[in-house]
């Protein structure tokens, strides 16, 4: 499960669909039906902040 440099998110991780996001202060969340190639993006991404806000809140 990597470990991601983000100042609201401590880790990320992805499973048969499943992205779940550890975020500091308030802990697990999961969303379902997510492409593995959006959790590769994810992890890619230079602001996990802004592409969890683009391309995952309100759309899994």
């Amino acid at each position: 499960m990597p470990y991601v440099n983000s100042s609201a998110m401590s880790q990320i991780d992805w499973s048969n669909g499943t992205l779940s996001i550890w975020f500091k202060g308030s802990g697990r969340y999961d969303y379902y039906g997510v492409p593995e190639a959006v959790y590769n993006d994810f992890l890619d991404a230079y602001s996990k902040g802004q592409f969890y806000n683009d391309r995952i809140k309100d759309r899994y």
